[in-house]
């Protein structure tokens, strides 16, 4: 197997995807353990309780500012095992107050669930009440409205080591905010900081029987990019040959026009690029935000999710389905794929920057096939780019890991018979078989790596009930809607992609022009926090050359033309 790997989480958007992430995973524990495909271990310590019960928390450390982590206790959220919502939910989950308000300790509730409520009655718990459904209760309770950070929707128990409370800035507010790529590094640069940090990591670390790498999830858009710059590069020192897999986290924000804000962000998203790219194996910035630039684009849409991108409760949701699915090739049971390994298959001519594309969920019509699906996607593949990029088509790429999930193995056998000989792709043997040579036909000629898992990804509350009526329970499409009130869906299949690709010239290299358009002498507070105009001008240049290395022939040449302009 693989080995385990150490997660950090830094910044309050990253709390977000983490806390809904975290739920994945204690979900997928509750599956029957001869299901699993994904190693537990990975991402999750194992440990006893006082009654003998195997325990799982997370291998996590998580940076916040003050007032970021709700009614988590400062040492974290104990050492407890995971909520477990076995049975009805209703069993164990109350009905908001007449005020409509959701409970707010989400993450050290030891009182809501116990082993012995298993299957009890929802009778015995509210009378004589008919149950609501489990989509009634997902709704009242975790209304995207009450959930105001991230703790309000952790369903695991943090291990005390995990969190550190950055108390010098605060979390919300307008002002004593960590709004600048300098004030993170600065950050980074206190020797307790740095002390903290590495007392977290160390323990971690010696506890893993062979450590395979870090996953940092990092806000991108505010000064925690510049914190996520000194982590890496504290990581990229001292666990030399593991592999850091970077994820670059921007929540969908508000139009801000031309204020400091919105320059401010523009700012800490290209140096955050620049420096987690140049310390990480691998760098991959994921959004629901239509661009990252300095003009606002519609946020992505799914045409099967109704979700409200205003809200990071909903936003990061979906981001965490899909991360779940991308790390999937280094967490595999069957597999002895790594994190490095992953990495190795995209980096390279210096590609360290990667583009995610995702189906959430996969449109899988209900009774039919793979080859029948996919035949119904020859011309693009059913997927969303969620690295904020305007250019939504792709019709190549230089390399790509491509995981589908939620899909039966036994599902390559055709509904129409008669399509056997005219369909390549229901000439496969396996399902395997079948993505494989679905991509090699849409990417002829790029290095394509490919998965397909039974285990699809759960989506039982927290995570919200956000789909669309055509979805079964299992997440596959209906022709029409049902003439019943449709049950909660509780998983989805998946299909998520990372790609190294032409894209990403586009998306680095926009950022490079709207940075070259400002005056950034009008926003002196930003570099009084410690970045110099020289080293801004130069991460500016290393922005340009990276974009460089996902040009095509004809954008090199126009790019050779604008260089000789300059």
């Amino acid at each position: 197997m693989a080995g385990e790997a150490v997660t950090l989480q830094l910044g309050h958007y990253a709390g977000c995807v983490g806390a809904h992430w975290w739920g994945l995973q204690a979900a997928a524990l509750r599956s029957p353990a001869e299901a699993a495909e994904l190693r537990a271990a990975a991402l999750l310590r194992a440990g006893r309780e006082a009654g003998g019960r195997e325990s799982h928390t997370p291998r996590l450390v998580a940076l916040e500012l003050k007032g970021g982590v709700g009614a988590l206790r400062p040492g974290g959220a104990g050492t407890e095992a995971p909520v477990a919502w076995d049975g009805e939910v209703a069993a164990y989950l109350e009905r908001a107050s007449a005020g409509g308000s959701a409970p707010r300790d989400a993450g050290s509730r030891t009182e809501d669930t116990s082993s012995d409520r298993k299957g009890s009655s929802s009778a015995s718990v509210q009378g004589a009440s008919p149950a609501p459904s489990r989509l009634a209760v997902s709704q009242e309770v975790y209304s995207g409205g009450s959930m105001q950070v991230w703790s309000d929707y952790l369903n695991v128990h943090l291990h005390p080591k995990s969190i550190y409370v950055i108390r010098q800035y605060m979390h919300d507010g307008e002002c004593g905010c960590l709004e600048a790529f300098g004030q993170g590094e600065s950050l980074l640069r206190d020797p307790g900081c740095i002390e903290e940090l590495e007392d977290r990591l160390h323990f971690y670390v010696e506890e893993c029987d062979y450590l395979q790498g870090f996953q940092v999830l990092c806000d991108l858009h505010n000064g925690f990019s510049g914190v996520g710059a000194k982590v890496t590069e504290l990581l990229y020192d001292e666990y030399s040959g593991k592999g850091i897999l970077t994820w670059g986290l921007t929540p969908v924000m508000s139009n801000m026009g031309g204020s400091q804000k919105n320059f401010y962000r523009l700012m800490n998203t290209a140096l955050g690029i620049v420096h987690l790219s140049s310390h990480s194996s691998l760098f991959c910035p994921l959004s629901l935000s239509g661009s990252l630039g300095i003009k606002p684009q519609p946020p992505v849409k799914f045409p099967y999710i109704n979700y409200d991108a205003s809200l990071n409760y909903h936003s990061s949701a979906i981001l965490a389905a899909v991360l779940d699915t991308l790390t999937a090739p280094y967490r595999l049971c069957s597999s002895q794929g790594s994190m490095m390994h992953l990495a190795e298959t995209l980096n390279f001519s210096g590609r360290k920057v990667v583009a995610a594309w995702a189906s959430v969920p996969f449109p899988a019509l209900h009774g039919y096939s793979l080859p029948d699906t996919l035949c119904a996607y020859q011309q693009d593949m059913p997927w969303k780019l969620l690295s904020s990029c305007r250019e939504q088509k792709v019709s190549c790429c230089f390399a790509q890991s491509v995981v589908l999930r939620g899909i039966c193995k036994e599902s390559h056998i055709g509904s129409c018979p008669e399509k056997q000989a005219t369909s390549p792709l229901h000439a496969c043997e396996s399902t395997e078989q079948i993505l494989q040579h679905y991509l090699h036909t849409l990417f002829a000629g790029a290095f394509s790596t490919s998965h397909v898992l039974e285990q699809p990804c759960n989506t039982l509350p927290p995570y919200p009930q956000f789909f669309s009526p055509l979805l079964t329970r299992q997440g596959f499409l209906l022709d029409k809607p049902p003439s019943y009130s449709s049950a909660a869906v509780e998983s989805i299949p998946v299909l998520a992609a990372l790609q190294s690709s032409p894209v990403l010239h586009t998306l680095l290299y926009s950022l490079y022009k709207d940075l070259q358009k400002l005056n950034t002498r009008r926003w002196p507070s930003f570099f009084s926090a410690g970045v110099e105009q020289d080293d801004f001008q130069e991460a500016l240049q290393e922005l340009r050359t990276l974009s460089q290395c996902y040009e095509m022939g004809s954008e090199a040449d126009e790019s050779e033309d604008e260089a000789d302009a300059d």
